[in-house]
């Protein structure tokens, strides 16, 4: 037993390479995965104590467990045989499809991570770049059964809308997020995933990829996990809210009339921006053709970023303006359900996009770009227009900004904020909208509820048709 033994160095190291691979393995790994998760069970258990809406087990189960449970469905099930027969292909590999369409979309939630560093970058990414203004939200959630799955409905202003609705609903609920494929590259599909939000295609679509969709998104909701989803799809080209599209809103009446038991409840919440990120390249995007005519480019971001940080280095960075939430009527599924719809997904989708725009933020530099492009060329002429306005929106339930009151110091914001980007020119007592100033100053003053049409014929004078 005690006698010597002789091997070449190379056994020696890889025998102990094996045998610390299988001591990690065996007794390591387990004890550090059994530490974290404790540690994340007392941070949930902190937080559920001070959420109006506690996190639902459902959201906190394993991904695996949850892709595990989504491709076992028994309609996932009846999907794969359908598809199999469909693409003449074996069962096997319409499985193996179906679980590759699960693993893409099911996100992997980190409580640690969403509240700890996600919600704090969230709020002061807000914070710093915007003045943030909220109306409506105490009364807005104030009367929804505990019980209910509450759905945030959103229009799509922004990217920033991500951030900004995360932030605000932290001091109430974790939500997941219906997030495009824009978000499918790296770092942002990790990232994203661990914030609890769940991917979507938009194009190469089938019947399958639906149904696997359908049942994740029906599902959730019946376990309760509060979502929010754009009816839009998309960021707005023009500035005014666009047409919903109705694919996840038929998956939830759908579901409505087979066998869920939860209600659920729509919150319809409408944002809207003196900045808007991306404008340019919107605007750029609504005159063009094709799929990919909204193209963002990595250098582009890079870019900006540098621009930025110089800008805040040297300290000549200004706020952009105001970003405005406005929380609207919410809507219950169960008690919409009752009244007789010939096409039920449509009138839901309707109903809900009207109560955004009956909410919608009214702020002061749409209505500057809306004088403007009316041919208002004085400071007193905006500012009286924007006083008209003023009183025309208080007889509505559009949130207009208290500060609207002192149209003179608005407009004179507004109009050095858009001088600062060679929107307008600013010749002493005269105003004039620069060449590449039309489009943008369009854009925001269809950001306003529906009340005058523009129209890009009328550009050349600087005009809007009334």
């Amino acid at each position: 037993m005690m006698t010597n033994v002789e091997i070449p160095l190379w056994a020696l190291l890889l025998l102990t390479a094996f045998a610390a691979v299988t001591f990690a393995s065996h007794f390591l790994f387990p004890s550090v995965r059994w530490f974290f998760r404790k540690r994340a069970e007392r941070v949930i258990a902190q937080l559920n104590k001070r959420l109006t809406r506690p996190i639902q087990p459902f959201k906190l189960a394993s991904r695996l467990d949850t892709i595990n449970r989504l491709i076992h469905d028994p309609q996932i099930a009846q999907a794969i045989v359908d598809h199999a027969r469909a693409k003449n292909i074996p069962e096997e590999v319409a499985f193996e499809t179906a679980k590759r369409y699960a693993r893409e979309i099911v996100p992997g939630f980190s409580a640690i991570l969403y509240f700890s560093i996600a919600t704090r970058m969230a709020r002061w990414l807000s914070r710093s770049l915007y003045r943030v203004r909220v109306t409506g939200e105490a009364e807005a959630l104030a009367d929804i059964d505990p019980d209910a799955t509450v759905i945030f409905v959103l229009n799509h202003r922004s990217n920033m809308d991500y951030v900004l609705v995360t932030w605000l609903a932290a001091r109430r609920t974790a939500l997941a997020y219906a997030v495009g494929e824009w978000a499918r590259r790296w770092p942002l599909r990790p990232l994203i995933r661990a914030m609890g939000g769940y991917f979507v295609r938009r194009r190469d679509l089938n019947a399958l990829y639906r149904r696997v969709l359908a049942r994740y998104v029906q599902i959730a909701t019946q376990n309760g996990v509060t979502q929010a989803f754009f009816p839009e799809s998309r960021l707005s080209r023009t500035g005014a809210i666009e047409a919903p599209k109705l694919g996840i809103l038929s998956y939830l009446v759908a579901e409505r009339d087979s066998d869920m038991t939860r209600d659920v409840v729509f919150v319809p919440v409408a944002l809207n921006y003196e900045r808007v990120l991306e404008d340019r390249m919107l605007v750029a995007a609504a005159g063009a053709e094709g799929p990919n005519r909204f193209r963002l480019r990595w250098w582009m971001v890079l870019r900006y970023l540098a621009r930025h940080a110089q800008l805040r280095l040297t300290g000549r960075f200004r706020r952009f303006g105001y970003a405005a939430v406005s929380f609207g009527e919410p809507l219950s599924l169960s008690r919409f359900m009752q009244d007789q719809h010939d096409d039920a997904t449509a009138a839901l989708g309707a109903e809900l996009m009207d109560r955004i725009k009956q909410v919608l933020p009214v702020l002061p530099l749409a209505l500057v770009a809306e004088a403007l492009l009316e041919g208002r060329s004085t400071i007193d002429g905006v500012a009286r227009h924007l006083a008209a306005r003023q009183t025309a929106f208080d007889a509505t339930r559009h949130p207009v900004h208290h500060a609207l009151r002192d149209s003179q110091a608005m407009a004179r914001a507004a109009l050095d904020m858009l001088a600062a980007r060679n929107l307008i020119e600013m010749s002493p007592g005269v105003l004039q909208v620069t060449p590449d100033g039309k489009d943008l100053l369009a854009f925001y003053a269809r950001t306003l509820p529906v009340q005058k049409t523009i129209t890009t014929e009328n550009y050349t004078k600087g005009h809007i048709q009334v």
